[in-house]
């Protein structure tokens, strides 16, 4: 999303103070089937506000654009007014993604969408905007019909898609700088998961942007609490916007722990030991789930600029901070419990995987229906989501690969399950929501979502060998091989990330021991660490019967060991650490990584 330099931001939140302000404030109310009923009853345009707690720009269009006595006077004569938090609401969040926070959209009576505008609207452009609107009630330019998707015949991409895709993502790169795109500046999670991808089979040009990327991004980490801001305005990573969510915490914990595991470059290690500190003491909450995210500004008269300047001293002493949003949402500590995971897979960090352990349990006990679908929050407009289910079912399938426990792998499947009966839709694709939006907004799947959908379930087709959760997997990847969804011109890495895991078998680690034997722990510590994001640990203990996989047969030993299976081979076992790290390099063709 484009935005305005962040000193004209400081500027605004400023002359807010001063602004006069309208007579009477404007009536918000939710999003609901009742506010078409009666715009249409009183004729009445609908203007959404779609805004998020930590975001910057939104408080500055509430201080200044909607304090305004021209549009407030405007609205209260021809519009209802509609403010919802996209946080609390994927469905809407997910579809109108793309423009903004803070997104402005405006209906017509009927429902039809009229405009969709991104970001900052200043109070003369509210104006003209509102007014064009009453002049010619007709959809404008920033609205046009989503094209129809046929999922494709095939699963797999061929091989000039996937040239294209890729060819997409090459010239999004900055070369200069690191990252992509030309004006803001943030790690773009599947984008980097697919550099990573390629730099673990040794592409040295991948090699190379990646680390580019994570040493620019470096400077987007706070150096007093730790947590990683959004994004930079610059593309130089010099400028950050302030609010930390906790998309970007989790991924930023889940990427910087892997690139050191690949490179062993202590300046990430310590940016992943930075976000972790930042997790578990400002958004853990007192029963061990995690909170959403926290604002870039203290208030109007303390923006982010000048809060996060200060030492840990003068922050302390100041008395108050950004603040935190309370909520806790199944998808957002799914993607806390994945990260947590990673960094404790990385540096045997037992507190961490105990971290993600509680949390997962919290979720479970709170936010999981009877029917077993995970809800959002404690209270859902329009869920149950998909998001929430895909987010804590790929939690608990990396519980399992770090803990052993079978009950973590039992929950994984479950959700796949409940994807599978409750959010496929037979004409391709998957749901956003369970529920019926409204009679007029076609029902919503989103790209991100198929991915995240399509990588899960291939994950759970080769721990269990289930031909269910492979068709499930190829379900997402026949929608996101469609020619409406290849056509669009953005890079879509994510779809890269999907067809090659669906291709491939992952590499397949298998401790075979007592889960007691301190022999056995250790195998699994070097299999947990191995720097390949796409593997299988399995771990059997001849107590706890047969793999939920039997797709390869191990000898009961005598003492504890090691076996890897990977591009259809499977090697002697392995009884020492040492023996296992060597043979994993050898049949991976990776290089052993020397300390910076």
């Amino acid at each position: 999303m484009r935005r305005l330099p962040l000193l004209l931001g400081l500027f605004l939140s400023v002359l807010a103070t001063s602004q006069p302000r309208a007579e009477e404030d404007l009536k918000w109310q939710g999003w609901n089937a009742e506010v078409f009923a009666k715009a249409k009853t009183e004729q009445r345009f609908v203007i959404l506000d779609l805004e998020a707690v930590w975001c910057h720009w939104c408080h500055v269009m509430e201080a200044t654009t909607y304090q305004d006595p021209k549009v407030v006077e405007l609205l209260k004569s021809k519009y209802l007014t509609v403010r919802v938090d996209q946080d609390a609401n994927p469905d809407l969040s997910n579809r109108y993604g793309d423009w903004g926070w803070p997104a402005t959209i405006i209906f017509a009576p009927d429902g039809t969408e009229l405009v969709k505008r991104r970001g900052y609207v200043p109070p003369e452009g509210m104006i003209g905007l509102l007014e064009a609107v009453i002049a010619d009630p007709t959809p404008g330019p920033s609205v046009s019909a989503d094209a129809d998707v046929v999922p494709s015949t095939s699963a797999l991409l061929t091989a000039e898609q996937r040239t294209t895709l890729a060819g997409r993502s090459e010239e999004a790169f900055d070369e200069k700088l690191g990252g992509w795109g030309d004006t803001q500046k943030f790690i773009d999670a599947d984008a980097m998961d697919y550099l990573i991808q390629r730099a673990e089979t040794g592409d040295a040009q991948a090699v190379k942007r990646a680390r580019q990327t994570f040493d620019a991004a470096l400077g987007l980490i706070d150096p007093v609490w730790g947590g990683i801001y959004q994004y930079s305005d610059t593309p130089d990573w010099t400028s950050p916007h302030y609010e930390k969510i906790m998309w970007y915490q989790a991924n930023g914990l889940r990427q910087y722990a892997q690139a050191y595991a690949l490179w062993k470059d202590p300046k990430y290690l310590k940016a992943a030991a930075d976000l972790y500190r930042y997790l578990t003491t400002k958004l853990m909450s007192p029963d061990g789930a995690f909170y959403t995210s926290q604002d870039a500004d203290v208030d109007a008269t303390t923006p982010g600029k000048e809060f996060y300047a200060m030492d840990a001293g003068k922050r302390q002493a100041f008395g108050r901070e950004p603040r935190i949003d309370q909520h806790i949402y199944a998808r957002e500590n799914g993607w806390a419990i994945s990260a947590l995971v990673a960094y404790a897979n990385v540096t045997g960090d037992a507190n961490a995987l105990a971290a993600a352990e509680k949390a997962a349990s919290y979720i479970v006990a709170n936010r999981r229906a009877k029917d077993g679908v995970f809800l959002h929050g404690a209270q859902d407009r329009a869920g149950p989501y998909l998001g929430d289910s895909v987010a804590m079912g790929q939690a608990a399938l990396d519980l399992y690969a770090a803990t052993g426990k079978r009950d973590w792998l039992k929950l994984a499947a479950d959700a796949g399950g409940i994807i599978d009966t409750r959010f496929k839709d037979n004409a391709g694709g998957f749901l956003t929501t369970l529920k019926a939006e409204s009679t007029f907004l076609k029902p919503l799947k989103i790209v991100d979502e198929q991915v995240q959908v399509a990588r899960f379930a291939n994950r759970l087709h080769r721990y269990f060998g289930s031909e269910t959760f492979r068709a499930l997997a190829e379900h997402a990847t026949r929608y996101l091989a469609a020619d409406a969804i290849l056509e669009q011109p953005r890079p879509m890495p994510g779809i890269l990330l999907a067809d090659h895991e669906l291709g491939v078998d992952p590499t397949h680690i298998t401790i075979v021991g007592r889960k007691t034997d301190a022999a056995a722990i250790s195998l699994d510590n070097v299999a947990r660490a191995y720097p390949v994001a796409y593997k299988r640990l399995d771990w059997w203990d001849t107590k706890e019967g047969p793999l939920p996989n039997p797709d390869v047969t191990y000898p009961e030993l005598d003492q504890a060991a090691a076996f890897i299976c990977t591009n259809r081979i499977c090697s002697l076992p392995m009884f020492t650490p040492q023996e296992l790290d060597e043979k994993l390099h050898q049949m991976t063709g990776q290089k052993v990584p020397s300390r910076s």
